[in-house]
């Protein structure tokens, strides 16, 4: 199976279980893997044979600038669900969130969760 991935988004949401989380804010990273056939849009040059990336973007920035949730991995749902019902070429889904300042009193780089969801 092929693999198209969007990698890197930022965005800056407000989600979290601390208040300070939901009052102030903080940036998020997600990358996705979108598994599917890209051979027929290989061969015919046609966007319409594919996942139209920009389009797979705008779905994600709804979700991680909307409505504010406690849970990294409630955003990882969201995202693998969305992907799968508004692209039917898309056969597998995987979906990283990354909270790169979480509050927690250590020297760390983030955390992350990563779900994948399957037709």
């Amino acid at each position: 199976m092929d693999a198209i991935y969007i990698s890197g988004m930022e965005f800056y949401g407000y989600h979290g279980v601390l208040e300070e989380e939901n009052r102030l804010g903080q940036r998020f990273y997600a990358d996705l893997v979108l598994y599917t056939s890209l051979q027929e849009a290989g061969e015919s040059d046609d966007l319409t044979k594919t996942v139209n990336y920009a389009e797979a973007y705008e779905e994600i920035r709804q979700i991680m600038d909307g409505e504010p949730v406690q849970l990294i991995e409630t955003l990882a749902e969201r995202i693998a669900k969305q992907m799968l019902t508004s692209f039917l070429r898309v056969q597998k889904v995987q979906v990283k969130v990354t909270k790169p300042m979480p509050p927690i009193a250590g020297l760390l780089s983030g955390v992350a969760v990563e779900v994948i969801r399957e037709r």
